[in-house]
């Protein structure tokens, strides 16, 4: 076996390849960039090399400096993880050239399959359903109007070399084919180094589903079932699940075995995934192949028991798999949450800064009153550790798996409870309603899934009945353990029985609280009924409150609000206050406060760098129309009018940064 490979990759990838490499006895070098010499994969690494600036295209982009680490610590393979070089034949077969050994597919297969626009020929020349699409040169926006036109709106606009959801947009009309075409060509160019484009038809309310392949040097290639990955917002998988719940065994085994022989015809000899585009009656037709580790892998890893890296490394040294299709079975249910630095509040829009709090849930095996579960979390960040604007927005990967696909939402439920995170924007409040929501449980999904369920963007749930129990359950318990505190210190005794009012966003219910040995008794007089609340060590200060109400544990993110407490579990979020009864009647007649007039302002809704302000003042703008392209994460956000106006000034300039809820345009 090798005895030292070299991660040309960052982040979680780069931390999930040690800790397999750990375990197999090889030691890693890990390369990094300015703006990742403190990070956990460099920490973790036998050894690191510094290869350049944080952008990409200066650093992990660079294949020059990749080989010049290898020689420089005499690592015998590299490690790609996924994106950057990972699908470069160019990379692969330099590599091959140097005598370093590449820890992925043959450039041949690379070539093949990992370019969109040539994977989709041998496709189709393969006798493979395709979507139809136009895979030749685009010359120009007014040449991508007319082919979308040709193939028939709507239409998908792609970067040939893309992945990870970046450089993608659909267009409706020959406007946004225009528009699209500019914005997929530049974040192409930035975040692959290759411009090229193709157009596809897209298919309305598709499933995204995927086939893990898995080959070696001696012709050997299994399928490891497949992937769901329908739950996707601006292209970027968001949820994921394995199997998928819309197949059943015969299209299962018909789309892995379609899967394979692709895979056979070029000689593939790694891990790698053939992407189908799948219609609600099972039909599939080929999407693409990625040549590479996917980022969703463990949910597959989580149903098959295998460790895809480890089994990249080993067939990269040489060895026969170990198994074959025959040996392979599905076991149980899993899902994965991806935890990305986005504000779910601001229409998913980047969040950037650091974490100030990360605490995610314990991983390994868990019980519940829905049975046992296992929690996994990858990722390559600690508490303190900064989200950067120059790469990926993804903070860790969630990931539980449960007997059924039930067990394996509700333990992914309980996990997100236990997730917290300060400090920037992060959308575990949204996983949380999907977890929760009926359609999704019953697996009706498709990639508009997001689009269709939050059509006005995301603003959290109401509480149901049940949290409206927790979050009164919780303010009265962290009440009382404030005023036992102020009570200790003046000298005075515990009170044993209380009356509240508990007003939840304003909306007031009367308790009575009773101490029991279990815990608190709350009474709800108004309603005829109690609730109790049993194991609680909350300490002030503390910003989750674990706890057992009417024998179902849970976990809530508490802070201090204004007179009282802000309280969220899961999607709903609340301002509760604990009053007293003639302190809630005054407090009933408080007026509601008006919020801010900012409809003439033009607000960056992230922070980023500026692209292009596309307005000058004197201007007039109707609705709709672009005002300013913002870049972060290496995407671009085109920023429109929400309302006509004439522009009355303009604040920053093409170049500038800027922070979240700065002001971009005036109206007058």
């Amino acid at each position: 076996m090798f005895s030292k490979i070299l991660i040309a990759n960052r982040g979680e990838i780069a931390v999930r390849i040690i800790k397999t490499a750990r375990r197999l006895g090889i030691k890693t070098v890990q390369v990094y960039s300015e703006a990742d010499a403190d990070s956990l994969a460099v920490e973790m690494a036998d050894e690191k090399v510094f290869i350049g600036p944080p952008p990409a295209a200066q650093s992990y982009l660079l294949a020059d400096k990749i080989v010049e680490a290898v020689r420089q610590t005499g690592a015998e393979a590299v490690h790609p993880g996924f994106g950057f070089l990972s699908e470069n034949a160019g990379f692969a077969q330099r590599l091959a050239d140097e005598k370093i050994v590449f820890i992925g597919p043959n450039p041949h297969a690379i070539e093949a399959m990992g370019d969109k626009i040539t994977s989709k020929k041998f496709a189709a020349e393969a006798g493979v359903s395709t979507v139809p699409g136009y895979m030749g040169l685009i010359d120009d926006a007014e040449h991508a109007a007319r082919i979308a036109g040709e193939i028939g709106y709507p239409v998908m606009i792609k970067a040939s070399a893309g992945g990870g959801g970046k450089g993608i947009r659909v267009a409706w009309t020959d406007a946004e084919a225009r528009e699209g075409f500019g914005a997929v060509k530049a974040e192409a160019k930035g975040a692959f180094g290759d411009d090229r484009i193709f157009i596809e038809k897209f298919i309305t309310s598709p499933r995204h589903v995927e086939i893990q392949v898995l080959g070696d040097k001696h012709g050997n290639v299994v399928h490891l079932f497949e992937r769901e990955c329908s739950i996707q917002r601006r292209n970027q998988k968001v949820i994921e699940e394995a199997p998928s719940p819309l197949l059943d065994a015969k299209t299962r085994e018909a789309m892995g075995a379609q899967a394979v022989a692709l895979a056979k015809a070029v000689g593939y000899d790694s891990a790698g995934t053939v992407e189908f585009v799948a219609g609600q009656d099972k039909s599939f037709y080929f999407l693409e192949m990625n040549t590479r580790l996917q980022v969703e892998h463990p949910v597959t890893e989580l149903i098959t028991g295998l460790d895809l890296v480890e089994q990249m490394i080993r067939s990269a040294y040489g060895e026969k798999l170990a198994f074959e299709q025959k040996d392979l079975k599905i076991k149980g249910w899993a899902m994965e949450g991806r935890i990305y630095a986005e504000d779910p509040y601001r229409k998913f829009l980047p969040s950037i800064g650091r974490l100030v709090r990360y605490d995610p849930p314990k991983e390994g095996e868990h019980q519940a009153e829905f049975g046992d579960y296992v929690v996994r979390n990858d990722t390559g960040v600690r508490e303190g550790d900064e989200i950067s604007m120059f790469y990926d927005p993804m903070i860790a990967k969630l990931c539980t798996w449960g007997e059924t696909r039930e067990k394996a939402i509700d333990s992914m439920g309980r996990a997100l409870e236990d997730f917290h995170i300060e400090g920037l924007g992060q959308n575990v409040p949204f996983l949380s309603a999907v977890m929760d929501q009926e359609r999704f449980r019953s697996g009706k999904i498709s990639t508009a899934y997001i689009a269709e369920e939050f059509p006005e963007g995301f603003h959290g749930l109401e509480p149901t009945p049940f949290q409206q129990d927790l979050m009164t359950a919780v303010a009265v318990c962290m009440q009382r353990t404030q005023v036992a505190r102020a009570r200790r210190a003046g000298g005075a005794g515990p009170i044993e029985r209380e009356a509240w009012r508990v007003s939840i966003d304003r909306v007031q219910r009367e308790v009575r609280v009773f101490v029991t040995e279990a815990g608190l008794d709350i009474e709800l007089p108004e309603e005829g009924r109690s609730v109790r609340l049993e194991s609680s060590q909350w300490r002030p200060g503390e910003a989750q409150f674990k706890g057992v109400l009417d024998g179902r544990v849970f976990t809530a993110t508490v802070r201090a609000g204004h007179d009282g407490f802000v309280i969220r579990h899961r999607a709903a979020e609340a301002h509760v206050l604990v009053l007293t009864p003639k302190v809630a009647e005054l407090y009933a007649r408080l007026p509601e406060k008006v919020a801010a007039d900012t409809s003439k302002m033009v607000i960056s809704p992230m922070p980023g760098l500026v692209v292009s302000i596309d307005v000058t003042v004197g201007q007039e703008v109707k609705e709709g129309e672009t005002v300013a392209v913002i870049e972060a994460m290496k995407m671009q956000n085109i920023i429109k009018a929400e309302r006509d106006g004439v522009v009355k000034s303009v604040g920053p300039t093409a170049g500038d940064s800027v922070a979240a809820d700065e002001v971009l345009v005036e109206f007058a």
